[in-house]
Parts: C-alpha cells; structure tokens; sequence
C-alpha cells in the first residue's frame, strides 16, 4: 500500500527494519545515549526511538544518507560550535551516515539536556509547592 508506513512500538522493533550496518551504527548510538543517561526512559514518539526524563530527552531516527539527532532546540543552540561540521536546524543535527558519528558530542549533549529536564522539573517542583 503505498504511502503506508509501518507503526513502531518499540525501539528494538525500529532498529531492526535497517541493515546490519545501519542497525549497528543505530545500537551504539542507542548505547551512548543510555550510558549518559541511564535513568531515562525508552519509547517511540513520532515514530523515532526517543530517551525520557521529566518529558522527552532527545530522540534519533535512521535516513538514506544520515542519522538524525534530536536534543531538542537548546541542545542544538548550546552545541553550535561544535556542530559546525554538520547540517543542523533549529532542533535537530544531521550526521551523514557513511561517516563516524561523534559518540563523545553525543554524550555531552545527551549530559547537557538531562540537567537541563531536572532543573527544570525541579523548578516546576518548588513553584507548585
């Protein structure tokens, strides 16, 4: 059926419709984000595999010629400098998919928006007490 898009439930389900090569590349990204976060939460939200803590944390997604990343506007804005190699819009970085992904910016941005939830969750916390 053409236009018809299968409807994932699971992180590992998505991964899974990519080849081996992808689905690595996919897995380590996956990995380095739980390492950087290991209290977040794991789902699919607009059909990407997307890390929660207090709200969404950042969400990845596979393309043709790239790996989409996803650290919201504010991971974006705080990284810019060290983004420059890449395309980038207001909330996403486009990593091209035939180069290595810098796993260790990954980290820092990942780092970079769980405090950014906690304060602000904390935040939310004090002025409704």
């Amino acid at each position: 059926m053409e236009g018809h898009k299968k409807e994932f439930h699971t992180i590992d389900e998505y991964i899974a419709t990519f080849p081996a090569d992808v689905q690595r590349t996919l897995n380590e990204l996956r990995q380095v984000i739980k390492t950087a976060a290991p209290q977040a939460g794991e789902k699919i939200s607009y059909q990407m595999p997307t890390f929660t803590l207090e709200g969404n944390l950042v969400h990845f997604a596979a393309y043709k010629k790239h790996i989409g990343f996803y650290p919201a506007s504010s991971g974006i804005a705080r990284f810019q400098q060290d983004l420059s190699a890449y395309k980038t819009s207001k909330g996403a970085v486009q990593f091209p998919i035939d180069q290595p992904i810098p796993y260790e910016l990954v980290c820092r941005m990942v780092t970079f928006r769980v405090r950014e939830n906690l304060e602000r969750a904390a935040a939310k916390k004090k002025r409704t007490q």
